[in-house]
């Protein structure tokens, strides 16, 4: 009934507080001999790695993962693979300063979870939010660089869409613009125009949401299951599970509502591969819960960060009205380090069906079906 564990074939279960000595996962289900170093699974940490900006918290960690059980070197090739046993990866917490909360330990974040924790527990770790820290997502990261090496030739790429109210120009989207900005931004115009805007919001002690897209491209047809196993459901989920997510949709989601049939459905023609092509992606890669082979397209919305500077109504834990602020170290907008996360669940669902729909159907069917009598 704790409910820290994700997946089924491929399941991860993360541990640990933002303020106590360290974070982690445990990783169950990964295959046997898939080759695994801490580089492998760092270059992902050090994307969401905060302090890197001024845009971030400036809290410092270096989030050096350490694997501790799970791999082997192989005598045959030299390298460190995965023996299919449960994989500990460790992230120790260096930089924290449990007294910027010290003035707020017994009243509320308005938006932050403490007083639902307090309500189903009866206890909360204050300092940072404890479990309802956003610190728990490098966890899932880590989970997640392992996630990628199950499913050949599979990409999964996220990039921030929207700041506040501001979307960025289709027109110019760029993936390899992401990495040349703080922001994770495909738009370089866009990207120019967030820095001087969320320096505002920071100075003015506010926050401000934002719109994540995640594509995943190499998803195998076939993919997902019908009813209660969908893959779109387990995405949803997924990113419904990431800190301060509040809306999720697949391929054009809400949009869909305003458009008729005609235009909605994705049309089909035979490719010079004698392989089907669809003419369009309105259904984001998935029908029927099941990947139809093309890119996987989620969005979400991820609200204001709850720990600012502007003074708000609350209560404390003991009846009382109240005030609050909250000082310290903080993200002005977390959706910026939500990119590298949403990432991460993506490839945990994508190697979970992955691996389930080996284990039911094997390798699938081969296409072109055979014609009834042949």
């Amino acid at each position: 009934m704790s409910f820290n564990t994700f997946g089924q074939m491929f399941r991860f279960t993360t541990f640990g507080e933002s303020h106590g000595p360290a974070i982690g996962c445990v990783v169950d289900g990964c295959p046997p001999r898939i080759p695994l170093t801490a580089a492998d699974i760092q270059h992902h940490l050090d994307k969401r790695r905060p302090g890197q900006s001024r845009f971030t918290t400036q809290r410092q960690e270096p989030d050096a993962v350490k694997i501790m059980s799970g791999v082997f070197r192989d005598e045959a090739t030299g390298q460190d693979v995965t023996t299919g046993t449960p994989i500990l990866l460790l992230i120790e917490n260096v930089d924290q300063r449990s007294k910027d909360y010290s003035d707020i330990k017994d009243k509320y974040r308005p938006g932050h979870a403490g007083y639902v924790y307090d309500a189903k527990y009866g206890v909360h770790d204050y300092r940072g939010g404890g479990r309802a820290s956003a610190r728990e997502t490098a966890s899932r990261v880590a989970a997640g660089a392992v996630a990628r090496r199950i499913v050949p030739g599979l990409s999964v790429r996220a990039a921030l869409v929207q700041m506040g109210p501001h979307k960025i120009d289709r027109s110019r989207f760029d993936w390899n613009e992401v990495d040349n900005n703080p922001f994770f931004c495909p738009d370089p115009v866009q990207a120019e125009f967030y820095a001087t805007y969320l320096d505002s919001v920071r100075k003015e002690g506010s926050s401000v949401g934002a719109v994540i897209e995640v594509v995943a491209e190499g998803v195998p047809a076939g993919i997902g299951a019908p009813v209660y196993g969908k893959l779109d459901a387990d995405l949803a989920a997924a990113l419904m599970s990431i800190n301060a997510v509040k809306a999720v949709e697949i391929g054009d989601g809400f949009a869909t509502a305003a458009m008729r049939g005609e235009e909605n459905a994705d049309e089909m023609r035979i490719g010079n591969d004698n392989k089907p092509v669809f003419l369009s992606n309105h259904a984001g890669g998935i029908l029927g819960g099941i990947a139809t082979g093309q890119p996987v397209v989620a969005r979400f919305a991820v609200k204001p960060t709850s720990s600012i500077l502007t003074p708000r109504q609350t209560v404390d834990r003991y009846g009382r009205d109240t005030e609050i602020l909250t000082k310290g170290r903080h993200d002005p907008c977390v959706g910026i380090r939500a990119v590298p996360v949403a990432e991460a669940m993506v490839a945990c669902v994508i190697a979970d069906h992955y691996l389930r729909h080996r284990g039911q159907v094997g390798e699938g069917r081969a296409w072109p079906f055979p014609m009834p009598g042949a």
